[in-house]
């Protein structure tokens, strides 16, 4: 297939990361018309610029704020892509045109992070969980210090959906060494 796609087990796969961006933009942007979570961001990307430059925590805690109001405690049948989904169709209004993202870039160990944000040359790396309990938490928390280690950064986003009745949502910073971890929990 011209080095695009292979079949692995019976199911494409896109190889080449330009195409699997271009076709990734290309199905959210076709969502992003009529996206309630887009069009939140939208109207409040005023409040996430200052001086030119990305505010990632006003961000994140804005995005706990408009997911809560529009899916509210609906109780899903959910899966990480639809959550990653969710968060690429709030980012991409308020990055457009001045900022990129990588889904899934791959490290030189072969690991990959979920999403890298590039804003006016600054990078901001986001790591998304799904809540299965405090032991998979903590452990998300060690694999986002890593990757802040290999990118050399200091600090780092973590986006964790639960939907467990009980849960404590909100925006929270997390210390782990030298590392600063932003947590919003939806």
């Amino acid at each position: 297939m011209f080095g695009y796609a292979v079949d692995r087990d019976g199911k494409v796969q896109i190889v080449n990361r330009i195409f699997e961006m271009c076709l990734y933009n290309y199905f959210l942007s076709e969502e992003e018309l009529s996206s309630a979570i887009g069009n939140k961001a939208k109207r409040d990307k005023c409040y996430f610029i200052h001086d030119g430059m990305l505010d990632m925590d006003e961000v994140m805690k804005k995005f706990v704020e408009h997911f809560y109001e529009i899916y509210g405690n609906e109780n899903m049948n959910f899966i990480e892509k639809f959550g990653r989904k969710i968060f690429l169709l709030y980012l991409r209004p308020i990055i457009n045109g001045t900022g990129n993202y990588y889904i899934e870039a791959q490290t030189r160990d072969e690991r990959r992070t979920d999403i890298i944000v590039d804003y006016l040359g600054e990078q901001f790396i986001i790591e998304l969980k799904i809540w299965h309990g405090n032991e998979y938490n903590e452990r998300g928390e060690r694999q986002l210090a890593e990757y802040l280690d290999y990118y050399h950064k200091d600090k780092g986003y973590l986006l964790s959906f639960n939907f467990n009745k009980k849960k404590e949502t909100g925006v929270r910073e997390i210390v782990l060494g030298t590392k600063t971890i932003v947590e919003a929990v939806v």
